[in-house]
C-alpha cells in the first residue's frame, strides 16, 4: 500500500511532468523568430532559388518578422550548406537544400565540412521534379535512339551543360551514359542560368535540366525535348517518352526541402514544418509551383531525413562507377 509520503511524490513528479509536457507544448505553438530569419540558397538563377523566394513572404506573414533570401553558391552547394550547419540552431537561419550538398556531394568530395545526416536538422522535402533531357534544335538529335547513336558515332564531337559539377544535372547523364554506353564531353557551369544560355548558343548540345529551367524555351522553339527521367510521362508533354521506357528502372529526381542547424530544438523545427506545409499547400502556391512540373510533397523531419539517406546511396553508385570527382 502507497505511504502518503510516497503519494505526495508520484502527485509532485506527474504535475511536474505535466507542467513540462504543457510547457513543450505550448512552445511548440508560441515559438517564432525574434530577429530576421536568414534563408541560405546554395546554387545561383535555379529553381532552388525561385522556391526560397516564393516561401519567404509567407513565412514573412505567418511568423512575423522579415525572410530574406541570400545566395551562397560555391563548392558545390558546400560553401551556403555550411554556414548553415555552423549557425546557431535557433531558428533564425534555414538552409533550401538539394540534391547536391545533402547528398551527391558526400561522395564527390573527399572530405565534407559537414555531415549532412547530422549538422543539418530537416524540416521538410518540399517539392520533388524529374529532369528533361533536352538539346539544341541544331544539335541533329531527334529523339533518344538518335541521340545515342550519334553520340556512339562520333564521341568527341558532342558536349552536354550541366548546372555544376556533381549536380543532379551532370551526374543524371553520367548514369545515362552508363546505362546507353556512349561518351560525350561535360561542360559545367555555375547555376542554371548560364547553362541555359550556352545550350540555347548551341555551345553545348544537350543538358539534363528540371523544367522550370528550359519550358518556356521549348515553347519558343529555342530547344527540344527527347525524354524526362521520371517513372511517368509529364501531363503537360505526354509525347515525351521516359528514359525508363527504354532503359529499365532509370530515374533521376531533383529535388528541394527545407532544413535548419543541426541541434535546431524540435519546437522550432515543428513550427517551421507546420508553417511550411500551409504555406506548400496555399492554392496560388501550389499553382505556381505545378505550372514549373513540380510534385509538391511537403513530407514530414523524418521522412526527409530517410529521403536524404536514400539519394547518399543512389547517387554514391554512380560517382564510384564514373570514378567522379570535386576539382
Amino acid at each position: 500500500m502507497m505511504s502518503n509520503t510516497t503519494r505526495r511524490r508520484f502527485a509532485l513528479t506527474a504535475g511536474l511532468a505535466g507542467i513540462a509536457l504543457a510547457s513543450a507544448q505550448a512552445l511548440a505553438q508560441e515559438w517564432a523568430p525574434s530577429k530576421p530569419v536568414r534563408i541560405i540558397v546554395p546554387i545561383v538563377g535555379s529553381t532552388n532559388d525561385v522556391l526560397a523566394r516564393l516561401i519567404a513572404p509567407k513565412l514573412q506573414e505567418a511568423l512575423g518578422q522579415s525572410f530574406v533570401v541570400e545566395n551562397k553558391p560555391g563548392a558545390g552547394g558546400n560553401i551556403g550548406a555550411n554556414e548553415v550547419a555552423k549557425a546557431a540552431p535557433d531558428g533564425h537561419t534555414l538552409l533550401v537544400g538539394y540534391n547536391g550538398p545533402l547528398a551527391i556531394n558526400v561522395g564527390l568530395f573527399d572530405k565534407m565540412p559537414y555531415d549532412p545526416t547530422k549538422d543539418l536538422a530537416p524540416i521538410t522535402l518540399a517539392v520533388k521534379s524529374p529532369q528533361y533531357l533536352v538539346v539544341h534544335p541544331g544539335s541533329g538529335f531527334n529523339n533518344v535512339a538518335d541521340f545515342v547513336a550519334k553520340s556512339k558515332a562520333a564521341p568527341t564531337r558532342y558536349s552536354y551543360g550541366s548546372v555544376a559539377l556533381g549536380s543532379a544535372s551532370h551526374l543524371t547523364m553520367e548514369m545515362f551514359k552508363l546505362a546507353a554506353g556512349f561518351q560525350m564531353t561535360h561542360i559545367p557551369y555555375r547555376g542554371a542560368a548560364p547553362a541555359v544560355t550556352d545550350l540555347i548558343a548551341g555551345n553545348v548540345q544537350a543538358a539534363f535540366l528540371v523544367p522550370g529551367n528550359v519550358q518556356q524555351f521549348v515553347k519558343e522553339g529555342r530547344l527540344r525535348l527527347l525524354a524526362s527521367t521520371g517513372t511517368k510521362r509529364f501531363a503537360s508533354t505526354p509525347d515525351v517518352p521516359t528514359l525508363s521506357e527504354t532503359y529499365k528502372d532509370f530515374e533521376a529526381t531533383s529535388w528541394i526541402g527545407f532544413l535548419a542547424p543541426g541541434g535546431t530544438p524540435a519546437p522550432i523545427i515543428d513550427r517551421y514544418h507546420r508553417e511550411m506545409v500551409k504555406i506548400l499547400n496555399q492554392p496560388d502556391v501550389r499553382k505556381r509551383l505545378q505550372d514549373m512540373e513540380f510534385e509538391i510533397v511537403a513530407s514530414s523531419p523524418k521522412q526527409f531525413s530517410d529521403w536524404i539517406s536514400t539519394e547518399i546511396g543512389r547517387w554514391g553508385v554512380v560517382i564510384k562507377a564514373t570514378g567522379t570527382k570535386a576539382e
